[in-house]
């Protein structure tokens, strides 16, 4: 009982160490994460983005409100019925402002290339030659930045399997890619408590790749 007790308040610690200290910014950020779990239609969706705008709003020196934001922009252009490419285009907004706060960033840098990649998925023939190079300069510089990012590695592995497909060459390198950030989500899995706010999305893509490379 002590030992769990110990490990809550170590976790608690370093989560508002890491984040300014702050007991206000982590509830409110749990709060929209746990709401953004439970969105099914845009409205919904667009509901919780403006919660976490309003926390960005309150916390200048934050990133992870402006990212949140950003990353739900590109899910809902590929879950609704909507103006994708101007989602995503708002999405970009969005990083770019948490980039500011928070430079040379990993996740951040990620999430961008993952913007550009939905924006080469909506006309693959017309920007894939263009845009590209871009996604996989991104994603190559937030494995460099973090290569325990999970995320970083599995978008490396779906841009390395669709460029597998393009050119028609074997997709052993996607595969070993996305083997690869399954063990670095394994990592991930072991920090994560109900207090945790930094990102952990992506696993379901990966498994999708892992899919298709039996």
């Amino acid at each position: 009982m002590k030992k769990h007790i110990l490990t809550f308040a170590l976790t608690l610690f370093y989560i508002v160490f890491a984040h300014g200290g702050d007991p206000a910014f982590i509830a409110s950020m749990q709060k929209q994460l746990a709401a953004r779990k439970t969105i099914t239609t845009y409205e919904e969706s667009q509901t919780v983005i403006n919660g976490f705008l309003r926390i960005a709003d309150a916390s200048a020196s934050e990133w992870l409100p402006y990212y949140y934001a950003a990353l739900l922009k590109t899910e809902a252009a590929f879950r609704f019925d909507i103006d994708k490419d101007k989602s995503l285009d708002e999405a970009l907004e969005l990083v770019t402002k948490a980039a500011k706060i928070a430079p040379e960033n990993s996740e951040i840098t990620a999430l961008h290339g993952y913007i550009v990649m939905g924006k080469i998925s909506l006309d693959p023939n017309g920007r894939g030659q263009t845009m590209s190079p871009q996604a996989i300069q991104l994603f190559g510089k937030a494995i460099n930045l973090d290569r325990e990012n999970p995320r970083a590695v599995s978008l490396m592995s779906q841009m390395e399997l669709g460029m597998s497909k393009f050119f028609g060459t074997g997709p052993e390198k996607a595969c070993g890619m996305a083997r690869m950030s399954l063990d670095l989500y394994k990592k991930e899995d072991a920090k994560i408590t109900d207090e945790y706010i930094l990102p952990t999305w992506g696993k379901m893509q990966v498994d999708q790749v892992v899919s298709k490379c039996k």
